[in-house]
């Protein structure tokens, strides 16, 4: 049975004008787009936003502008992120008045700690402020894996209300929905675009899909489909999704990994009409003309374009 948090979340994307500055009417564009496709929470502030290129002011403008456009249709849910216990506290906080329904946190990063510290960091996250909170398990930034038993513990005493699996590690993954299963109200989302089907048939309550920018529609009607037990017609359109998650490969090495997936959300946006640009946050490198004709492509042949 579904949690309070489940389906599909999307991390959203943050459009910015050729001239760099925040695009607030594509970010409504972008917010409206993926409600009408049917997902159950909005995900602001996350790695596919490009938060850790966001100044406070475009963090704020950003949140802002998604709270407004959702108007309490679905779930806000908002990334704290910074480096270190005190800073998310107050990191938190805003984004609480600034709209949250529920907060995201990794481990610190920058700074160096072991499992005791982060388990420490979460519990004391937890006692300054009464939003819910999510474990954000991303390694490829954090450079820290979360352990499995720190998260049980911190599930089992209600510290948080969920975790975002995105470490990539299958085998701890699966531990974790296992000793989880019999928590009421507990979530645990992958953040996986192409064995989401896989993910669900263990037992995970959704997915947070930077491709989810691209076609909402198409993972609300793969998890659909799972929940339905119908497993055929899961595989059958996560791998429809796999191959439209064939656009992030487009830039062939020219740029950033970063900016190679994130640009190629961007630029399908863009030839789908939802935003104005693909611009990416400096230093990042926006993708060319040539790789937004792959990436055309790919839309054709997924149904996204005709």
């Amino acid at each position: 049975m579904p949690t309070a948090f489940h389906g599909v979340i999307p991390p959203v994307i943050t459009p910015r004008h050729a001239d760099g500055s925040i695009d607030v009417e594509s970010l409504r564009s972008v917010t409206k787009h993926l409600i009408d496709g049917g997902v159950t929470g909005l995900f602001a502030l996350g790695s596919s936003g490009e938060v850790p290129y966001l100044t406070n002011a475009e963090r704020e403008l950003t949140v802002t502008t998604i709270a407004e456009a959702n108007a309490g249709t679905v779930p806000l849910v908002v990334g704290a992120n910074e480096q270190t216990t005190h800073r998310v506290i107050e990191e938190s906080r805003k984004m609480v008045d600034l709209g949250a329904d529920a907060l995201v946190v990794t481990s610190m990063y920058y700074a160096l700690g072991n499992a005791a510290e982060t388990e420490a960091h979460f519990r004391a996250i937890h006692e300054a402020v009464t939003t819910p909170i999510f474990a954000y398990d991303v390694p490829v930034r954090t450079h820290f894996k979360l352990p499995t038993d720190v998260l049980v513990r911190l599930a089992e005493d209600g510290v948080i209300v969920g975790v975002k699996d995105s470490s990539g590690d299958d085998v701890s993954f699966r531990q974790l929905l296992l000793a989880t299963k019999d928590l009421p109200g507990f979530s645990v989302f992958t953040g996986h675009e192409v064995v989401v089907d896989g993910a669900l048939l263990g037992g995970a309550h959704g997915v947070v899909p930077g491709l989810g920018n691209v076609d909402p529609a198409g993972y609300r009607r793969l998890y659909d489909l799972a929940r339905a037990g119908d497993w055929a017609g899961a595989a059958a359109e996560q791998d429809r999704l796999a191959r439209l998650f064939g656009i992030v490969f487009a830039p062939n090495g020219r740029v950033s990994g970063g900016a190679a997936g994130l640009g190629a959300f961007k630029t399908a946006l863009a030839l789908m009409g939802v935003i104005e640009s693909n611009t990416m946050s400096t230093p990042m490198l926006s993708l060319n003309e040539t790789e937004a004709e792959t990436i055309r492509g790919i839309l054709v042949e997924t149904g996204i374009l005709r």
